[in-house]
C-alpha cells in the first residue's frame, strides 16, 4: 500500500495514511485516460456555431435575368452561393457533440491519473482546512506555508464555506469535492491537496464495489443445501410431510382410434353385389 504523510496547514507532520491499493496504486492506462479526456471536452462543448444556408440569408427569390439572349451567364436567384452575401454549403449546424463513455471506463481513468501523481510525489494530504475567516490572503499564505504554488487543485468537502469564498479570486487554485473530480482537473493542475476525508471517499467512490445479494456459502456447503436444512429446522413437521407426499402420475392422453380407409370401398362394394345392379 502507498504510504502517505499528513500535514497540516503550518506544514507539519501529523501522521501518516496508508492508501488504497485500487484506487492509488493502479497501473498507469494513457490509452484509457485520453479517451476519458476527449470524452470530457467533448461533453463540454456547446456546438452552437451556425451559417447561414441560401435560405436563411435576406434578399428576393425573382430571377434576376432571362435565361438566354443577354449573353450573360444564367442566375436564378441572388441568394445563390456563387454570389457575394448568398448563403453557405456545407457550413456548420448547431449539433451536440456529447456522447456517453461507460462508467467503469471514467472511474478506472481517475484511478490511473491518482496513482501516478502518487507516485510522483505531487500528492499532499492535509487533516483539513480550518480558516478562521473567508480571507483570500490567509488561504494564499497557508498555500505558500505547503509550498504549493502554481496551479493546484483542492478536494474537500463543498460545506468548508470559508475555504470556498476564501478560493474564488485564486485564478490557479481550483476547490471540488469527491463527487465532482474529473479527470480534467487532474491532468490540468500540477499539485493535488486532499483532506483525510475526501481521501475516505473517493476509496468509497472508486473502490471495489462487494455485492450485497450474493448469498455467502461458507464450510464447504452449497447454498441450496443450507436453505433446506434451515427450513428442516424451522418447521420440521412441514419438511416430513413434503418428503413423504405421494408423487401423481401425468395423465396420459389414450390415441384416438384410427380409421381405414381401406375399409370404406369395400363395405360399399357389399352393398352393391347384394342389392343387384342399379339399372
Amino acid at each position: 500500500m502507498p504510504t502517505v504523510k499528513v500535514r497540516n496547514l503550518k506544514n507539519e507532520e501529523v501522521g501518516e495514511v496508508e492508501l488504497s491499493d485500487a484506487v492509488f496504486d493502479a497501473p498507469f492506462n494513457e490509452a484509457l485516460i485520453h479517451a476519458a479526456v476527449r470524452n470530457y471536452m467533448a461533453n463540454g462543448r456547446q456546438g452552437t456555431s451556425a451559417t447561414k444556408t441560401r435560405g436563411d440569408v435576406s434578399g428576393s427569390g425573382r430571377k434576376l435575368w432571362k435565361q438566354k439572349g443577354t449573353g450573360r451567364a444564367r442566375i436564378a436567384s441572388i441568394r445563390s452561393p456563387l454570389w457575394k452575401g448568398g448563403g453557405n454549403v456545407h457550413g456548420p449546424q448547431p449539433r451536440d457533440w456529447s456522447y456517453n463513455m461507460p462508467k467503469k471506463m471514467r472511474q478506472g481513468a481517475l484511478r490511473s491519473a491518482l496513482s501516478e501523481r502518487v507516485r510522483e510525489g505531487r500528492v499532499i494530504l492535509v487533516d483539513g482546512w480550518q480558516i478562521d475567516k473567508p480571507k483570500t490572503k490567509d488561504f494564499v499564505a497557508s498555500l505558500k506555508g505547503l509550498g504549493h504554488e502554481g496551479k493546484t487543485l483542492i478536494v474537500d468537502s463543498l460545506d468548508n464555506e470559508n475555504l470556498m469564498l476564501s478560493t474564488r479570486n485564486v485564478r490557479t487554485t481550483k476547490v471540488v469535492n469527491s463527487f465532482a473530480l474529473n479527470i480534467y482537473d487532474l491532468l490540468y493542475h500540477e499539485k493535488l491537496i486532499i483532506s483525510e476525508a475526501a481521501v475516505k471517499e473517493l476509496e468509497q467512490l472508486l473502490g471495489p464495489k462487494k455485492d450485497a445479494d450474493a448469498t455467502e456459502v461458507s464450510d464447504g456447503e452449497p447454498a441450496e443445501e443450507k436453505v433446506e436444512a434451515a427450513s428442516a429446522e424451522a418447521d420440521p413437521a412441514e419438511a416430513a410431510s413434503v418428503e413423504t407426499a405421494p408423487v401423481k402420475p401425468k395423465r396420459v392422453r389414450k390415441p384416438k382410434a384410427e380409421v381405414t380407409k381401406a375399409a370404406e370401398p369395400a363395405e360399399s362394394e357389399a352393398e352393391v353385389s347384394e342389392g343387384g345392379d342399379e339399372k
